[in-house]
């Protein structure tokens, strides 16, 4: 190829799992330095400064009025550091080489511990006892995956199924390197754990799901590029290789410097597409009124951005809140990360990280009914295009009658769930097609074709998925139907022909 450079739990179906021996790679990428003794838990935060060799300075400013250097990012100007003092914003803000300084998690260490719930995933169950046996049997479960005929997957598949020569990072909660389905397609070299502190980690055991709990990622996986094997399900992209790049803690948080490290191991690995099915804590919307909260937010805008200079397309999942996102928000959730919450009313100076970021796609779900999901976020602007990501309300014709979205799950089975979270990756799965057809377009070009092929779908009429006669989103843009769905439906099959 030619290149320029909410805690969702699935219902699951038994499967056996398969052994793969994986070779680790040694070695991370930049510098570190070990915390100093303390009896008081550190603080988190990120220091801006200038790019290459200038961040020095910074570093030293850090150091300077007692913090320390936990990661150097000189690619983007960023400084992960750590601090025992909690005015340490306030004072390296005024050393030198130091533009901007922020805490990442609103003093967390401080607090009680919470449990994050901002994978975009809603919690689901279903009866599949009926798929016990055909999966025991290792039957293909592709007559349930009504979402690869909605999007012509199933269609794309006779012309191709993706190149080897394209890479889609999974950055998540890391992908079960032993599941039938994901194995085969798994770059072991090009997988990282990035919830230490934001410093890069190789060793499989660091990036890979530690229990059955830590499904999202595997889920997520399956959906872009599950192995056509005759075995459980096939994901839009059966051929193209796969990156497990963990984002997401032990307790269930993505925090700023653990997106930053993702995105930059990205754009330095060759990824050439990256889903992103979160949004990052504590906050739900980050607001540049607030210095913390405008640095963190800063840094992982310069983090996008280096890995869009990289030719790396990022996906995103659009939110799960049922919101409006081209209009003012009151948000009564964040911080989320323990603590009291802020009751506020946000403006269009604070965005989700990173689904409003400039270059990204935002993707919006969908049900079988092509209909947006109940909770999918939406807004005239705020979308890119729209895919399938299940909806309970919207039941498809399959044995199981399940409007949720199967994929695998970590231990060799299979699970639905559904939320924009499953909506991304078959987005990301399209744009890797469109990748592996075309190897010399650039992120941007293959953006502009995953919008140019969509099917427009025009705004339902007396949208009421609740059905208690009162509408629960307005959708603009009439036959365009751009306030739900941006360009449209995605559609493999355009993408490979």
């Amino acid at each position: 190829m030619s290149r320029k450079g909410m805690r969702g739990r699935s219902a699951r179906i038994a499967g056996s799992a398969l052994a793969l021996a994986l070779l680790v790679p040694a070695g991370v990428i930049g510098t570190a330095e070990p915390a100093p003794a303390s009896t008081a838990a550190p603080a988190h935060f990120v220091v801006l400064g200038p790019t290459g060799d200038g961040l020095k300075l910074t570093e030293d400013s850090v150091r300077a009025v007692g913090g320390t250097v936990v990661q150097s990012w000189p690619q983007i100007g960023v400084v992960v550091a750590t601090s025992t003092d909690p005015g340490f914003a306030d004072q390296v803000r005024s050393q030198p080489a130091v533009e901007q300084a922020g805490n990442t998690r609103n003093l967390a260490e401080q607090l009680p511990p919470a449990q994050s719930t901002r994978l975009e995933t809603l919690e689901g169950t279903v009866n599949a006892a009926a798929f016990a046996a055909q999966a025991a049997g290792q039957e293909p479960l592709e007559p349930e995956q009504w979402d690869m005929r909605q999007i012509k997957a199933d269609q794309a598949h006779q012309i191709s199924q993706g190149s080897k020569d394209i890479t889609v990072g999974v950055l998540d909660y890391g992908i079960d390197p032993t599941h039938p389905d994901l194995a085969p397609n798994l770059d072991v070299s090009k997988s990282v754990s990035c919830v230490n502190q934001g410093v890069p980690d190789t060793r499989q055991e660091s990036w890979q799901p530690q229990d059955p709990t830590q499904d999202h990622g595997t889920h997520v996986a399956g959906t872009i590029g599950a192995a056509r094997n005759g075995v459980g399900i096939t994901g839009v992209a059966p051929e193209v290789n796969l990156a497990s790049v963990r984002l997401i803690d032990d307790d269930g948080f993505i925090y700023p410097e653990y997106a930053i490290c993702g995105f930059i191991w990205a754009a330095e690995q060759g990824i050439d597409v990256t889903n992103n099915s979160y949004f990052v804590d504590p906050w739900y919307l980050w607001c540049d009124s607030d210095p913390d909260q405008r640095a963190a937010a800063e840094a992982v805008r310069r983090a996008v951005d280096y890995a869009n200079s990289k030719d790396v397309l990022t996906v995103t999942s659009a939110g799960n809140s049922n919101w409006d996102l081209s209009k003012p928000i009151r948000d009564t959730n964040s911080p989320n990360n323990g603590g009291p919450t802020q009751d506020r009313q946000t403006g269009h100076d604070c965005r989700i990280l990173p689904g409003e970021l400039p270059g990204v796609v935002s993707v919006s779900a969908v049900g079988v009914d092509a209909v947006k999901s109940y909770y999918s976020n939406y807004g005239m602007g705020s979308i890119t295009v729209t895919a399938p990501g299940g909806d309970k309300n919207q039941i498809p014709d399959t044995p199981s009658k399940n409007g949720r979205v199967l994929s695998s799950v970590p231990g060799g089975g299979w699970g639905w769930m559904q939320g924009t979270s499953m909506a991304g990756p078959h987005a990301a799965g399209v744009a890797a097609l469109l990748r592996s057809a075309h190897p010399e377009w650039s992120s941007q070009q293959v953006i502009g074709a995953l919008a140019n092929q969509a099917d427009a779908l025009e705004c339902p009429k007396n949208y009421d998925p609740d059905g208690d006669g009162k509408p629960d989103a307005v959708c603009t843009g009439g036959k365009s139907g751009a306030g739900f769905y941006g360009a449209g439906l995605i559609d493999a099959l355009d993408a490979v022909r």
